[in-house]
């Protein structure tokens, strides 16, 4: 079995680690950067390594495509004429609906595109974030279509599995970017909106505890990928916004009253779903 893997970056270079531990047969690694690919090669990331994808796709049974999301549909575009017959390709963006949409309205009858997002990402930008352990014990979304293939299904998901993930979910994909705009975007735009309030000064960190730290931690971002992925996804994220607003206004409102036991309650709604979750 072929596998390709296009993009050598921190979630393309760990499934390319992972699974070479694993023991595939056949791991070609592209990528437009020829420090990376030759990184990738020296290190033994990977089999075979190349800045452009068309000989390799020729050959492969399973394309893995660790894009940006903006770039999915144009790859596909690009290259379906090369696609191997049987071909199954998967990827690992953080939105589903919108890319699925443009992605099978080109996809050439004779290959399969088995949409998947694996719940573990980087704050680590490159193949210097990859890490042969990362997706250990870690979960999986898959979000099938009317026109996949049950068998092709399987085969990415034995992929995750064999990549460490112990955990994998079949969902829609509308499910999916609904619950990905709540549990994920939602809190990377209320870590960057924290950082940057007026508020900010010099002085923050002298005042600072955990809770800031953490609170904080995921603003270190990249604003490339996440810009597209919020952009991608701004019904679902716009939603969940408001109805974070809603309860914001809730807690305001008490404040504003000094009320106290409907403050109360409502921090108590928190810590009991909050223990009912853990």
């Amino acid at each position: 079995m072929t596998l390709v893997i296009v993009g050598l970056g921190a979630i393309g270079g760990s499934f390319a680690m992972s699974l070479m531990k694993k023991g595939y047969d056949r791991i070609i690694g592209v990528d437009i950067d020829e420090r990376t690919v030759g990184f990738a090669l020296e290190q033994g990331f990977i089999h075979e390594g190349m800045t452009s994808p068309e000989a390799a796709l020729a050959e492969a049974d399973i394309v893995l495509l660790t894009l940006y999301p903006g770039q999915i549909t144009s790859f596909v575009d690009q290259y379906k004429d090369r696609f191997k017959k049987g071909m199954v390709l998967t990827d690992v963006t953080g939105v589903k609906t919108s890319i699925i949409a443009d992605v099978e309205q080109i996809l050439p009858d004779h290959a399969d595109f088995i949409f998947a997002h694996p719940m573990r990402g980087s704050e680590k930008k490159g193949i210097a974030g990859a890490d042969e352990s990362k997706f250990d014990k870690a979960n999986a979304l898959i979000t099938p279509t009317a026109r996949n293939k049950e068998e092709n299904i399987q085969k990415i998901e034995r992929l995750y599995e064999d990549a460490g993930f112990d955990t994998i979910t079949r969902v829609s994909p509308q499910t999916h970017d609904e619950q990905i705009a709540y549990v994920s975007q939602l809190m990377h735009a209320l870590s960057v909106s924290v950082v940057n309030s007026a508020q900010a000064s010099d002085d923050t960190l002298l005042f600072a505890g955990n809770s800031f730290k953490e609170l904080t931690r995921i603003a270190d971002i990249n604003e490339d990928l996440w810009g597209e992925l919020f952009i991608y996804n701004k019904e679902a994220l716009l939603s969940s916004i408001e109805s974070f607003e809603h309860e914001l206004n809730v807690f305001k409102e008490a404040l504003k009253k000094d009320d106290e036991t409907s403050l109360k309650a409502f921090l108590a709604r928190a810590r009991h779903q909050r223990r009912d979750w853990y």
